[in-house]
């Protein structure tokens, strides 16, 4: 009996002029991507970091939200001037942008009546609408609305609050991997892996990533597919590849 192959697949959007300035590195895609794949079975396939300008937001979510089954933002949903995340997916959706009851008694009670002061209650705004991704860390609530999931900046926090984004999620079959490392250079193998590429195209990604080690030049071919079966012919045609042309397998 034939599987049935589910592919879900989903965006990033990096908010924040401290990205795009250098000043911080980006951590979230690759935690994001990593964690989507293995426990969801949901694909990555754009990622785009935008200033913390309104009308930029709003553009992309709107682009992003049509194209992909989700799209994850982070950053921009914290107490200061510049974090206008949430406001600018209330415009981007055309919803009220108010206080989520709920994220309001959760802040309320973190902080304590008298330290809630506005920057802590502007956590607690958000699109219509919204349901909260819950935050176990420091209290302050991530949002989903429509197919649009929306984190903090930072890395540990957002770490912490990944799980809770699952419910709101449809899994997608299961994506799985292989590599094989080979000490020769990717001119020698490039026309091949094309062809192969080609054959199996709607079914199997194959990447191909040179690497220095041991004093060696060599390239790791990395496999990716739905389909079991699929790759494993593909990483036959691979190894048939390696032995007509001699190459020598580096085994880690």
């Amino acid at each position: 009996m034939k599987k049935n192959i589910k592919k879900i697949n989903a965006s990033i959007l990096i908010i924040g002029n401290e990205i795009l300035s250098g000043r911080t590195q980006d951590k979230n895609t690759a935690f994001i991507s990593t964690w989507l794949n293995s426990e969801c079975g949901i694909a990555v396939r754009e990622v785009r970091i935008v200033p913390d300008v309104e009308k930029i937001i709003i553009k992309n979510i709107l682009s992003l939200s049509k194209k992909f089954n989700y799209v994850f933002t982070t950053g921009g949903i914290g107490p200061t001037h510049d974090d206008i995340t949430a406001k600018s997916i209330s415009k981007a959706f055309k919803v009220k942008y108010e206080f989520h009851k709920e994220a309001y008694a959760i802040l309320e009670k973190y902080y304590g009546k008298k330290n809630f002061n506005d920057g802590r209650k502007k956590m607690a705004k958000m699109p219509e609408g919204a349901k909260l991704i819950y935050n176990p860390s420091s209290a302050a609530p991530g949002f989903i609305i429509k197919n649009v999931l929306s984190l903090p900046g930072v890395p540990s926090i957002l770490n912490s609050m990944i799980e809770n984004t699952k419910r709101y999620l449809v899994k997608g079959s299961k994506i799985y991997s292989k590599t094989i490392n080979l000490y020769t250079v990717e001119s020698n193998i490039s026309k091949q892996l094309g062809l192969i590429q080609k054959k199996y195209k709607n079914f199997v990604d194959i990447g191909s990533y040179p690497f220095f080690r041991l004093g060696k030049i060599g390239v790791s071919i990395v496999t990716r597919s739905s389909s079991l079966i699929k790759l494993r012919s593909v990483n036959k045609e691979l190894l048939s590849l390696v032995k007509l042309k001699k190459i020598k397998l580096l085994k880690l």
